[in-house]
């Protein structure tokens, strides 16, 4: 292998480790599609899609690519060295696609696919966005009002030689705690975030902590809800490019968010090895596949349309959720505005007890 070839694969490994936006793989799969299906070859295709992408880095991987077609490659063997870019659901997927001959067909699955993975992605940080920032302000204001505003306010009382209400004292000493020790709670905050970060990415840590995640009261059911659509959308597309069952579980388990669906499906991949059926290997974990999902598969199975039911399905919990995410903001905001409430009357009764004392003293 001669320098250059050592240094172009360098430089892709280098920008295969770099984010690609998935609104710009979204795009290239559609476009690509398109090309492919109008007769244009892969390389002038490529080529194209390569000029016309503003982003740099996915510009040299489309340019690596259309040479490595270019010189006789597969697409899905160039992929290779960018799977941390687009994943093994992508590349598998493609690989199919181009030895059963209906690659179109292929990347139109999976611009549906990465489309619903993107809507549903977009929904959630749609949902979260209002509640996140009113709670970041509820806080800063909070410590602003701490610092600044409640020892100028509560100078006054600690001065006078009476006895201060226990709301006023209890905001005295949270504010004196707060200026004193702010610093330290800042940089404790940091110290705590960084340990739970790395306790959740543990092995066992992310088990006990996905575990947590679903048995929360409305977080639980939406989580369920998404690993759900993406195991049947996954699944489905898989299947339709006769990508096989055994494999097609072991695809889906890695792109899983939740690392108990994966484990899960990890498991019933094992069984299915050995000649059980999908129903009977994933009926043992109904918590997490509800009978109504087994059924559907059950039905598949005997049918032969397991691959369409799937989809169905995909669709049902995809629908669900954008439901779900439409409903949350105006489900949590009368939360906030009670936490609000209580928090802005808890300091003005810590403010005007003592202003009514000494005015009942007077």
């Amino acid at each position: 292998m001669g320098i250059s070839d050592q240094l172009k694969q360098a430089t892709a490994w280098l920008n295969g480790r770099q984010r690609v936006k998935l609104t710009q793989k979204i795009f290239f799969v559609q476009q690509l599609g398109v090309m492919i299906r109008t007769g244009i070859s892969m390389t002038v295709a490529l080529k194209t899609l390569a000029e016309q992408t503003s982003a740099k880095n996915f510009r040299a991987i489309l340019t690596d690519l259309e040479q490595q077609v270019e010189k006789g490659n597969l697409l899905s063997k160039g992929l290779e060295r960018y799977e941390r870019t687009f994943g093994e659901l992508f590349i598998n997927m493609v690989r199919a696609g181009e030895a059963s001959g209906k690659l179109e067909e292929v990347l139109k699955q999976l611009f549906v696919q990465m489309k619903k993975d993107h809507d549903i992605i977009a929904k959630v940080r749609g949902a979260m966005i209002y509640p996140l920032i009113v709670v970041v302000m509820m806080v800063a204001i909070g410590i602003m009002m701490m610092i600044y505003v409640v020892p100028s306010i509560l100078s006054v009382f600690k001065e006078l030689d009476v006895e201060l209400p226990l709301a006023t004292r209890i905001m005295i000493a949270v504010s004196d705690f707060v200026i004193a020790y702010g610093l330290y709670l800042v940089v404790a905050a940091i110290a705590l975030g960084i340990g739970l970060v790395m306790l959740i990415r543990s092995p066992q840590g992310k088990v006990h902590f996905h575990q947590l995640l679903l048995r929360l009261p409305v977080a639980g059911a939406i989580i369920k809800k998404i690993n759900l659509a993406r195991f049947c959308r996954t699944l489905s597309s898989l299947l339709k490019t006769d990508i096989p069952i055994v494999s097609s579980f072991e695809i889906t388990a890695r792109i899983l968010g939740n690392e108990l669906y994966r484990r899960t499906l990890i498991e019933a991949k094992e069984k299915i090895k050995k000649g059980v059926g999908i129903h009977q290997a994933l009926s043992t974990h109904q918590r997490f596949f509800p009978p109504v999902v087994l059924q559907m598969i059950s039905v598949g199975e005997e049918t032969g349309a397991l691959d369409d039911i799937l989809e169905e399905s995909a669709i049902f919990y995809e629908d669900e959720v954008a439901q779900t995410m439409s409903d949350l903001p105006s489900l949590i905001e009368p939360i906030l505005m009670v936490v609000l409430g209580i928090g802005v009357a808890a300091m003005a009764v810590a403010v005007l007890m003592p202003l009514y004392s000494l005015s009942e003293a007077i």
